[in-house]
This record gives structure tokens, sequence and C-alpha cells, in this order.
């Protein structure tokens, strides 16, 4: 009997559709599957690629160092308040004063665009090796406040700035036990620009540069020289018989004025950059020539703890006679180099030197900052090694104790 007992649910009977006919499940699976496989079969054909449709990822895979990885830094967070910004401002001073407290301790040359701060660079030049680096200037303990800026001073422990501004002498393995010594200074430097740079950069360190008082770049200019290894001095301007040149510039020291008001133009000279471990003539031949004039100036000079250097371009000087009564470290030029300007003048002039040097076992020799007068001297200078001669800063002269002075200054 066929009920709905006998057959629940209606097992055995085929299931319809909606439209009344049965539904034929098993050609449908087949042909669903085989449309997929061909569908794989023609991708793997067109693109070649047999892993297609697989799941894939790249993975890094690096050498164990035993290292862990430095974690990640923590995104900066934005600040708003003016508390903020002023204190990111003076993190900023002091991370650029740190630089520049870098570079001057390694010796690395930085030059940036139109005056910059650190770290913004523009040519970088790392020194050569072997170059020597003189101490920072200027010195807290040497410099005292004036109405007209930083003074030079002894310091408190008796330390002087002829001392520690000088540039060391170097002594060579390649020069005998005493041998012959030149000591070369040349003037005119910060008055231009393109010029000092030269004369920085073509001239050996230990030739000294004279520094006036009056370019617009001079205290830069007299740090760069320092930081390629020269000593400085600073250029008093004096007055002269010519009345061309009667008045230089500022605070020129005539040796018309009283003694108090010399001291007091001689200060304002002093201020205009620090580092100098001596001071020479600037013209002069009037005022060197008058010792009411020069001696208060030679006075402050050794009271100052700097030493001073007559360049020889007048022959009435007597400045050599003032210092020696005033126990002050001096020099004073045996050869004026550059007195005739041509090249043949020049070596002529150097090859005097020289032979100055091997009699009386120190020579020194002064001109201007001329480009014709640089690129000579940079040539002799860089060959006096070679031919036995030390080749030591004005200062070394100016050190030793009564040294013999030419019967007639080479002019």
């Amino acid at each position: 009997m066929q009920d709905d007992l006998n057959r629940p649910l209606g097992l055995e009977r085929q299931r319809e559709s909606r439209f009344g006919r049965p539904v034929a499940w098993l050609p449908l699976a087949f042909g669903g599957l085989g449309l997929i496989a061909a569908s794989l079969i023609g991708f793997v054909i067109i693109t070649g690629n047999r892993d297609a449709g697989e799941p894939f990822a790249f993975a890094r895979i690096e050498q164990e160092t035993g290292i862990a990885p430095a974690p990640a830094a923590p995104a900066p967070v934005a600040t708003t308040s003016a508390q903020e910004r002023a204190t990111d401002a003076g993190s900023d001073a002091r991370a650029n004063s740190s630089t520049a407290e870098t570079e001057r301790a390694s010796g690395v040359k930085v030059t940036r665009p139109f005056g910059a701060d650190s770290p913004n660079a523009l040519v970088i030049r790392v020194p050569e090796p072997g170059t020597l680096h003189l101490k920072p200037a200027p010195d807290p303990r040497l410099v005292e406040k004036s109405r007209y800026g930083m003074l030079p001073r002894i310091g408190a422990d008796g330390a002087r700035p002829a001392d520690v501004y000088a540039r060391p002498v170097l002594s060579s393995a390649k020069l005998k036990t005493g041998a012959p010594r030149i000591a070369i200074f040349i003037g005119g430097m910060g008055l231009s620009r393109a010029t000092t740079q030269e004369a920085i950069d073509k001239l050996p360190g230990a030739v000294t540069l004279a520094f006036a008082p009056y370019g617009p770049e001079v205290e830069a200019q007299a740090e760069r020289a320092r930081e390629s290894g020269h000593e400085i001095l600073l250029q008093l301007p004096m007055d002269t018989f010519s009345a061309d040149d009667a008045d230089p510039g500022p605070h020129t020291l005539h040796s018309d004025r009283a003694p108090e008001a010399t001291v007091d133009d001689l200060h304002w000279l002093m201020t205009r950059f620090p580092g100098y471990a001596g001071m020479t003539n600037f013209l002069g031949a009037r005022f060197t020539a008058d010792e009411a004039a020069l001696a208060p100036v030679l006075r402050e000079t050794r009271e100052r703890g700097l030493f001073y250097v007559d360049d020889a371009t007048s022959p009435r000087s007597i400045a050599d006679a003032i210092a020696a009564r005033a126990d002050l470290p001096f020099a004073r030029a045996d050869v004026v180099l550059d007195a005739d300007a041509a090249p043949d003048s020049i070596d002529a002039a150097l090859s005097r030197l020289e032979a100055l040097a091997r009699r009386n076992g120190i020579a020194v020799g002064w001109a201007t900052g001329l480009p014709g007068s640089i690129d000579r001297i940079a040539r002799f200078a860089r060959s006096l090694e070679d031919r036995g001669i030390a080749l030591v800063p004005v200062s070394a002269a100016a050190s030793v104790k009564s040294r013999p002075r030419a019967d007639a200054r080479e002019r």
C-alpha cells in the first residue's frame, strides 16, 4: 500500500523543479567542474604561470647577527605653543653650536652660503694629514671687556696671548739639529677677500699673516687663517711723512696726540678681532721714529702679553731700541721681499733672505699681500726644507734674545 506512512517524506520520489520537471544534478556538477578546469588551463597557457590561482607570499631572509634591530624612532609630535617653539629653537641653537665646535676641533673646513650657520654647508674641506690646529680664540682667560670690545690681556695664571695664540715650531726629521731658520710674515690681510683667501690657501701654515683692522670681514678671515694653521698679527695703522698716507683709517695712531689719546686709539684697534699673538706697524714712518709717541704703544703691548714686529719699511724706526728698554719680545724684518714687485726682484730678495739665515741662524722676511708676492713666496717657502732650512712663524724670531741685526736692512 502506497501511502505516506510507507513513503515518509517522499524519499523515493524524484524532486521536481518549480516547473514540474525533474532536475539532473549529477550532469550539472560534472559540467561545472569541467568549466573550472578549462578556465585554469587557459589561464596557465596565456600567462605561463603554473602556480596561477594558488596563494603565495614574499619573505625576506636575512643572516642572523645576534643583534636585535633598533626600535623605530617615535614619530615627532607637533608643538604649537609659543613656549614649546622657543624650547625647540633653543635646542636647535645648542645643536648648531655643538656642530660648530665639532668642526673646529676636527679641523674640517666648512664654507656655508651667505654666512649661514651650521648645519647648512656648501663646501666641506678635510685638512691634509699633519695640519696643525692652533688653540681656539678668544681664550676666556686672556680677554677683558672695554668700552670698545674685548681686549687681550695676561691671564691670572700668567698665560700670555703671545704664547697661547702663537703657532708652535715644528721640527722635521729631515733637518739637522741647529738648521738655519726663516720666518716670513705677510701684511695687508683682510682688505681684499680674494687675496686674503689666496694667501691662506697657498702659503704654508708656518707663514705668519698680519691683518689690517679695517676689512669688512676681518674677524671671520682671521679665524679662517688660524683654522688653516697660520699665526696672525694685528697691523696698527700709524701716521707717516706722506700727506697721502697721513690717515689710513679710523683711530690711526698719530705722533702729535697725547699718550692717553694714543692708548685709547690703540684699544679700539685691538678689539677688531681676537687670536693675534703680536702686533706690527702699518705704514708709520713718522710714528715709529718718535719715541714719545711709540713708547706708550710698546709698553701697552708688553703689558698685554703680546710681542711686536717692525716691518723695516722705514729706516728711521727706533722700535728695536724702545722694545729692548721695555723688555718687550721683539723682531724686525731683515729683508723687505717685494720692495720691487717684479718677480725677478722678489726671487732675488728671497735669495738674500736665505743667505742671511745661513749666516746668522735666523732671518725674517716681510712682504705685502699682493698676488704676485704670494705666488713667489709660496714656491720659495715650500722648498726650504729640501734645502736644509726650517720655516718658522715670526713668533719664533721674536723670542730670540739679542738677535744679530743686519748692518743695513735689505730694502
